[in-house]
């Protein structure tokens, strides 16, 4: 008896199981981003407290939603959308989110860094896809063009009139923390 694979007709069971496989890292990304911002609303002080409080809500609310997408396509698409804690830490690719009870400037410049990785491997999503299924592609386009918006608001509390980023060149989020609280201080 033959194989009832379940996926998206005209789609083959490899190029399905590929963008499954490319999906599931972007579940993982997006998982853990929804937990690191809310885990910034929840430890965020300092007196930008409220501002970034509220701001960070709408942006947890949305990509808890953009990773119930993708998993949703990961099913669609004959796959098992992997979505435990344990899954995404031993599977993930970055760091955990280091930093605790911080002031607002400092969590933004760890958050500037957090949304610039989870932005540019969405890219690379979006251009391995594109070839293979321009639904899933479609997708990720629209989920990148909210999560860039979503990067100019945490930037804009980093960045001076002349449009220089007070994390510039920073390599880890305690770097980005580091820099952001000193041009905060030099803006004062």
């Amino acid at each position: 008896m033959a194989s009832n694979h379940y996926g998206v007709p005209g789609l083959g069971e490899g190029d399905s199981a590929k963008v499954a496989e490319i999906l599931q890292d972007r579940l993982y990304a997006l998982n853990d981003l929804h937990l690191t911002l809310k885990h910034v609303h929840w430890n965020v002080v300092g007196p930008h407290f409220i501002a970034v409080h509220e701001m960070l809500d709408p942006q947890v609310d949305t990509v808890r939603e953009y990773a119930d997408e993708v998993a949703e396509r990961i099913a669609t698409l004959g796959g098992s959308p992997k979505g435990t804690p344990g899954a995404l830490v031993e599977n993930r690719s970055w760091n955990e989110y280091s930093i605790g009870r911080a002031g607002a400037i400092e969590h933004l410049g760890a958050l500037d860094l957090v949304y610039a990785g989870v932005i540019s491997s969405h890219r690379e999503a979006i251009e391995a896809t594109g070839e293979i299924d321009p639904i899933t592609e479609d997708l990720l386009i629209g989920q990148s063009g909210q999560l860039e918006q979503y990067h100019w608001f945490v930037r804009a509390h980093l960045e001076n009139a002349g449009g220089e980023l007070s994390t510039s060149g920073a390599s880890s989020e305690v770097e980005a923390t580091e820099l952001a609280e000193a041009g905060a201080d030099e803006s004062v």
